[in-house]
């Protein structure tokens, strides 16, 4: 395994681990993206597995011990698996994550209390400001939501344009919806389409310059084209690439 730190957009960084899978010919990354503030912010803790390599790599940055918030799109292991270790060695951290998650997972799996975002609300880190984003199985998960960071113009957008590979820049201003389409050709994770194409409007809306993906490249650029891009492939009948 190879775990490389690199910052995507002014104070965020992408901490990837490239994990060899058989079933994801070339490998498979797992990312976390870290928020260098005030108040630091984790989003996807990675697997329970890799710990320990995530936080030495966020050590590069900054001490683990710093970290205020640990946030995750949806409960998974590769969202939130390492929940607990982080909070044992982050005294003042606590989860992030949406209301449902807190209610219906997080306020029993998490060793402290969850703090519940609800659709629209703020945080503020410093620097930068967060606002939680509700994406009720877009791609999939009662409890999802998305990070969007105001102040950096920057999506943090979990599943969304899943890439596989293991050798893949950090970032890239190329094309990432293709190998996405690629990828879930053979592996339909969208839950409920309809629902992903109104959701997908409105993170357009937001207008976003970086895309943070939780596997594969990142992208800088258009990123409302993009994720309008996105919809329309999934209005195309499943199976149709």
């Amino acid at each position: 395994m190879t775990t490389c730190v690199d910052e995507i957009a002014d104070g965020i960084f992408r901490i990837s681990t490239s994990v060899p899978i058989p079933a994801v010919p070339g490998g498979f990354t797992f990312n976390q993206i870290l928020i260098r503030d005030a108040a630091p912010l984790l989003f996807h803790t990675g697997l329970r597995s890799l710990f320990n390599v995530t936080r030495a790599a966020i050590e590069r940055v900054l001490p683990v011990a710093s970290i205020r918030y640990l946030g995750y799109s949806h409960v998974e292991a590769d969202e939130c698996g390492a929940m607990n270790d982080f909070l044992a060695v982050a005294p003042a951290a606590v989860p992030l994550c949406s209301r449902v998650g807190a209610l219906v997972s997080m306020g029993d799996m998490a060793d402290r209390p969850p703090r519940a975002l609800g659709d629209g609300e703020e945080l503020d880190l410093g620097r930068h400001r967060v606002q939680w984003v509700d994406t009720p199985h877009v791609p999939h998960g009662w409890d999802a939501g998305l990070l969007w960071v105001s102040t950096a113009r920057t999506l943090l957008c979990g599943d969304l344009f899943t890439q596989p590979g293991a050798e893949l820049p950090p970032i890239t201003e190329g094309d990432i919806l293709g190998p996405s389409e690629a990828m879930l050709a053979g592996m339909d994770y969208y839950a409920c389409r309809d629902k992903a194409r109104t959701t997908l409007a409105r993170l357009a809306e937001l207008r976003p310059e970086t895309l943070a993906t939780m596997h594969g490249s990142s992208f800088r650029g258009d990123g409302a084209s993009l994720l309008e891009a996105l919809s329309a492939t999934l209005a195309e009948p499943t199976g149709v690439r």
